[in-house]
């Protein structure tokens, strides 16, 4: 009975802790608490929305937390940390929070519930559930369910996929209680099943090494070459025709700018360009001796 006794004082002692931040830690958005066992001493992890207001100004609040959890509550060596919440609409604690604060600031409980669901379910979470119980709309005690998606009541999927918070709202009328359940957004259920093809994951047994067999190589064919169409040709000719009559004028160009260069003629070699040219002189006739003797 000693160890029970142990057990039981020590959960105790733990689960006033955890209040104890709840109303402390209250303005920062208290996101839940994990106590564990060093050799150090004690490591007190939490979890908060706006972690710049549980350390305070130049770490006066932590100070002051830390005192109360060695003294008050007699765990030794804390130390605290503090750690931000990535994704407040997932966290079952700050939303059970959040809608008891709705409630005591004038909202109706089921506008307050179903907007509360819509952030939930908003930020890809597989399933929620809230409860409002209290005096809601008479003098008598009821309770108010708001639930959407998938949700667990037993089992392992229950321990190790559903979340749970808990807040208290204080109006004129009583006291009403808030409890938020939800289910993770990776949350792997029994009943879902992924058929994986053969041969996907299993790999082939690594066979022995053997001599490379002679492997037959295709002769690969010659390709034939693709002729040009008819249109291609037509385009080609047609670029061949523009080039030379470009080339003809360039040379007529040409021609043209080399007269144009030459020196005119003068006058004077005009006029004796003019003038007939002179009769060529007749071969004297030979004296009759010289034919004679030759004769």
């Amino acid at each position: 009975m000693a160890g029970e006794r142990k057990f039981v004082t020590e959960n105790i002692r733990r689960v006033l802790l955890k209040e104890y931040f709840m109303k402390e830690v209250k303005r920062a958005g208290f996101g839940g608490i994990d106590i564990q066992r060093t050799p150090m001493g004690t490591r007190v992890t939490l979890l908060t929305e706006r972690p710049g207001l549980v350390i305070g100004r130049r770490g006066s609040t932590i100070k002051m937390l830390t005192e109360a959890v060695e003294f008050k509550f007699h765990f030794p060596k804390p130390q605290i940390e503090v750690i931000e919440v990535k994704n407040p609409n997932l966290n079952a604690q700050i939303m059970a929070e959040k809608l008891a604060a709705a409630l005591e600031r004038g909202w109706h409980f089921r506008r307050a519930g179903h907007s509360t669901v819509r952030r939930i379910m908003g930020a890809k979470a597989r399933g929620c559930q809230i409860i409002i119980s209290g005096k809601l709309t008479g003098n008598r005690h009821r309770m108010e369910k708001f639930k959407e998606g998938h949700i667990k009541f037993c089992g392992d999927p229950k321990i190790k996929w559903m979340e749970e918070g808990f807040s208290v709202a204080k109006l004129k009328a009583g006291v009403i209680g808030v409890k938020v359940q939800i289910m993770h957004p990776n949350a792997r259920l029994p009943d879902e099943v992924s058929v994986v093809q053969p041969g996907a994951l299993v790999q082939a047994e690594p066979e022995p090494e053997s001599e490379p067999k002679p492997v037959d190589t295709p002769i690969e064919k010659p390709v034939a070459e693709e002729k040009p169409d008819k249109t291609e040709k037509k385009g080609k000719r047609a670029e061949k025709k523009a080039a030379k009559a470009e080339k003809k004028k360039a040379d007529a160009k040409g021609k043209d700018e080399v007269e144009a260069k030459k020196p005119a003629p003068k006058v004077e070699d005009k006029a004796e360009a003019a003038k007939p040219a002179p009769a060529s002189e007749e071969p004297k006739a030979k004296p009759a001796e010289e034919t004679k003797e030759a004769n």
